[in-house]
Formats: C-alpha cells, structure tokens, sequence
C-alpha cells in the first residue's frame, strides 16, 4: 500500500522530525539562532532548493521536502501553532501596564512605517491593495529573533527592552486586523472601493472577534475547570488542542483566517487561571512547533529570484533594515532613549518578521500580490532576518561608541562624581525618585541619580540635580558612580521588568550593597525580593496606611494616636512580609 495513502505526509513528518532532532542540539551546541538554522535548512532542502535536483538525483528525494501541498500542511500547523503561543503570551493586564509604549510607541511604528512602505511600493506601479499589504506585513518585526537576542543579551528588562517589547507586542496585537482585511480583500476579489473594503474587514473583524472572544471566555473557563478536576493530563492536552482548532475552524468557519482563530484561542485562555498549566503541558512542543513553522518558511523561499534579481534583492534587503532603522531610531529617541541606545534598538528591530510570511502567503492564496512579487518579498524577508544577529550586533557597536561619546565623556569629566563617598544612588527619577533626592538633599545626605529618559535628565540637569542618563543594571556605569563607596541604593522605576533587571544587575556588581526598592504590589515586591532588594515597599500598603489614618482622624482619634497605630501596623505587615 503506498505509505502516502495510508498515512499523508509520512516521508515529510518523518523527514521533519529527524531533522528536528538532529539540528535542535547541533544548533545549540553551536550557539547558532535556532530560528535562523530552521530558515536555511528549509530553504536548503525545500521544493525550491535540492528538491528541485530530485528528478536529475533520484536519492535525493529521500532528505528533501519536494511535494509542495505536504509543505503547506506543515506550514499552516505551523502558523496556527505559533500564532496560538503568541495569544498565550498576551494578556489585558499587560497591555494596560505598558500602554504608553505599546499604544503609543508601537502605533506610531507600525503607521509610519507601514506608510512609507507603502508609497515605495505604489511609487514601483503597485495597487492600492497590494502597495497597503506589502507595508503592512513589513513593517513588522521578528518576535521569534529580537526576544531571543534580548534574553541572550540580558536587557529584556532594560528601557531598550522594554520599549522592543512593547513594539513587537502592538505588532502582535496589529496581525489580527491585517489577516482579517486580507480575508477580506480576498473575498472581495478586489471589487469596490478600497475604503469600502476596509470599513467591511474592520466592522466584519470586530463583530467576529468579538464574539468568538466573549462567548469563548464563558465556554473556555467552565469546560477547563470540568477537566482540571479529573486530573488527567491527556484530557487537558486534547481540550487545549481542541480549544486552539476549534476556535480557528469557528474564524474559518466565518470567512476569517485559521491563524486569527488560533491567537484568539490562546487569547481566551491567556485570560483564566489555566494560562501556566497549558504554558507548562505545551512548553515540550514548543520549539518543535516553533521549528516546524520556520522550517515550513524557509520551504517557500525560492533563492533562483536572488539569481535573477542579484541587483535588486541585496538592494532591497538594506533598504528595508534601512527604512525601518530610522524610523524606529527616531521614535525611540523622541520616547526619553539616547541616541546610542535608539541606534540599537533600530537596528535590532530593522529585520523582517515571521508575520510577513503569514501575511504575504495569504495574500498570495487570495491572489491579491502577483506570484513573482509575493516570492521576491519572501526572499528579501528571509534574507533580512539571516543577517538579523550581525545587523543587531553592528547595532550594540555603534550604540556603544555613541553611548561614551554622550554619556560616559561627559561623566569622567565632572569632578563632583569623582569624589563620591558615603552617598546614596537612586535608580529612576520621576515623581518618587524626585521626591527621595529632595528629602536626602534637606539632610545634607550626597546622592546621585539614574534616569533612562534623556529629556528628563536635561531638564533636571539644568537645575542643578546630580542625575545622568543611563541604565541602572549596567556594572560600568555603577562602577563609576562609586557603587562601592555608596551606602546604598533605591530603586524607585516604574517598570516592574526594568526594577527587577536592576536588582539583578546591581546584586551582581556588588553583592554587599543595601538595596531599597518600591514595589507597586506585594506581587511585584515578592519578585523584588527574589531578585536580591533587602528591604521592599509596597505602594498599595502606604496608600492604604494613610486612607486608614485620614478615616480614623475623621472619626475623632487624635492624629498622635492615629500615626502610633499606623507605625505599628506598617512595622508588623512589612516584617511579616519580609519573614
């Protein structure tokens, strides 16, 4: 019986899982980006590379993907897979925490960028249609490649990887409404006016995305606590599988891409307290579904366009990392970075996205980009993202240099650091940061300040305050404001990721220093705690102590009486805290 009659794609899922198991360690064991080794690889053994040698080289069919419909089942597990882990890394509360970047910062990225894009492509003889599309899909960037570089870098909860964070989640968030105007676009056929088609994508896809979500928060919670409660982990992997297929086949289902459904999957789950459970059941799948998507990516690369085009395609490359650079560095630099870390960040985030493929691929299937555009923007896409980990440390170079021609000249030469001695350093300078510099000041306590927003260390400079710009986790900069001379540090950021990034980074400098830190809530205290702070304050607890002061004062107990029961009770909930 032919094998691919009994079972579809057998030589290609074992081709891919033997492939997995061979390059996942090798990849490691080379320190090579695991993403990048799965594009070339793709690319190497897909339809378009050896595959095509298959009829000259019979064996070669063996080790190469040749069949192209077994890559596009591999390809759209994969996206639906991949775009279900990024709904699961999502959550409302997060958004809200970060909303001045993510809305404002990341919008801001995606418009201009997209927009310029967009008019090169119109300028090159493109429709409205297609011209919008292509903008759009390359505005973004690779989440897979620019996280992986900030943990490898340790500055994911540095201000360079907040904002990045902040940037690839809003392009995150930007995917559903693009693939539901492709699906439009798509069923449209191009007919109508294009604002007309976008006014039916945008009120189509919130109808559907709406309820989907809605109803899916009422059935999802219910039905998870039904299984939890048999304690079966098997049934809890088939309900999550089901929970990702079913909600993409029900976005199918409505004209909708399978990849929407599945972010929305994990978007609903990412909501209930079953998030880590289904993080946990699925992390053993993970990198292999990640692999099967960037593997199924590189298979539609067609490298025989970089011969034709050999001119164009490089040409291409540099100006897209070019185009998105600037944009990025000059939005970086206008939200409160220097120009050496905005320089890096632009370059970190100057690459294609895995977005684009998903996007690009849709809108080749729907016929809206011509077959030969839509394999040369896949090339120029792949390609920037092979050159992704030289271009970002190209980036860390140049930012460094600007880094001490700004900031590091300036503070070797001011002699009122170089004689710091029993003084305090303060990590963030804003409204409390502020306030703790003013009172240590009036107690003629010496200190100097840390602040990652350049406008504010210019404004405050002019008036006198010891504040620099910088990094507070950065061991250079700490050795030359003296930490080892310093009495302590208090860390008032008010970025949870960045005060726990400091705390590590100041630990690890010096292990001895006295480290205070403000915490928003007990949660964010606890992680302060485990990351080396010796004493947290909480917020909610002090607003909490004053509200309580002011209704007793009101009821009548004298203030002296009042303020004797608050230090009692602030001292017994933060030694309880701190045991």
């Amino acid at each position: 019986m032919d094998a691919h009659g009994a079972f579809p794609f057998l030589k290609e899922t074992i081709l891919f899982l033997v492939l997995t198991g061979i390059l996942i360690p090798l990849l490691a064991r080379l320190r090579i980006n695991a993403v990048l080794g799965f594009l070339a690889v793709g690319t190497l053994l897909g339809p378009y590379g050896l595959a095509s040698l298959a009829d000259t080289w019979p064996k070669l069919s063996y080790i190469t993907f040749s069949r192209d419909e077994g890559v596009q089942a591999l390809a759209e597990l994969g996206v639906i897979f991949l775009m279900f882990m990024i709904g699961l890394e999502m959550s409302i509360d997060r958004l809200w925490s970060m909303r001045r970047l993510v809305f404002g910062l990341g919008s801001l990225q995606v418009t201009v960028t997209a927009s310029l894009i967009g008019l090169i492509a119109a300028w090159f003889g493109h429709g409205v249609e297609a011209s919008v599309v292509l903008g759009l899909a390359l505005a973004f960037s690779s989440t897979a490649i620019v996280m992986q570089l900030l943990i490898q870098q340790k500055e994911l909860g540095s201000p360079l990887g907040q904002t990045s964070f902040a940037i690839l989640l809003l392009q995150d968030l930007a995917v559903v409404p693009l693939l539901v105007l492709i699906s439009i676009l798509g069923a449209k056929g191009g007919e109508g006016s294009f604002a007309a088609t976008m006014g039916l994508a945008v009120g189509k896809g919130l109808i559907t995305v709406g309820l989907i979500y809605l109803i899916g928060r009422r059935v999802v919670r219910p039905v998870f606590h039904q299984i939890a409660a048999s304690r079966q982990p098997d049934t809890f992997m088939a309900l999550t599988l089901l929970s990702t297929l079913g909600v993409a086949a029900l976005t199918w289902a409505a004209g909708l891409s399978m990849a929407l459904g599945a972010l929305l999957a994990g978007l609903i789950i990412a909501e209930t307290e079953f998030r880590h459970e289904v993080e946990v059941t699925i992390e053993p799948f993970k990198g292999l579904l990640m692999g099967l998507f960037f593997l199924s990516v590189g298979m539609g690369i067609d490298l025989r366009a970089l011969v034709a085009e050999p001119l164009w395609t490089p040409l291409s490359v540099v100006g897209l990392i070019l185009i998105k650079a600037v944009v990025i560095i000059v939005l970086l630099r206008a939200f409160g970075l220097s120009w050496g870390r905005a320089t890096e960040g632009g370059l970190l985030l100057g690459q294609g996205s895995e977005f684009a493929f998903i996007v690009i691929g849709l809108a080749l299937s729907f016929g809206i980009l011509p077959r030969d555009i839509g394999q040369f923007m896949l090339l120029v896409v792949g390609l920037s993202m092979l050159a992704a980990p030289l271009v970002a440390r190209v980036g860390r170079t140049v930012g460094a240099m600007m880094e001490r021609r700004e900031g590091a000249a300036p503070l070797a030469e001011n002699t009122e650091f170089e004689g710091l001695h029993g003084h305090v350093i303060i990590a963030g300078y804003g409204r409390v940061g502020r306030l703790v510099g003013q009172m240590l000041a009036e107690q003629g306590v010496p200190y100097v300040a840390i602040e990652s927003d350049a406008k504010v260390v210019a404004r405050e400079r002019q008036a006198g305050i010891p504040l620099i710009y910088g990094d507070a986790s950065r061991p250079e900069l700490l050795r030359r404001l003296r930490l080892d001379q310093a009495q302590a540090v208090v860390l008032t950021m008010d970025h949870v990721a960045a005060a726990i990034h400091a705390t590590h980074g100041i630990r690890r400098t010096l292990p001895g220093i006295h480290i205070i830190a403000r915490a928003r809530d007990e949660k964010h205290a606890l992680a302060l705690r485990e990351a080396g702070a010796n004493r947290v304050v909480p917020e909610t607890l002090e607003s909490s102590l004053q509200l309580t002061g002011s209704v007793l004062e009101t009821l009548g107990l004298p203030p002296e009486a009042a303020g004797r029961l608050l230090d009692v009770e602030r001292e017994r909930r933060i030694n309880a805290f701190h045991a």
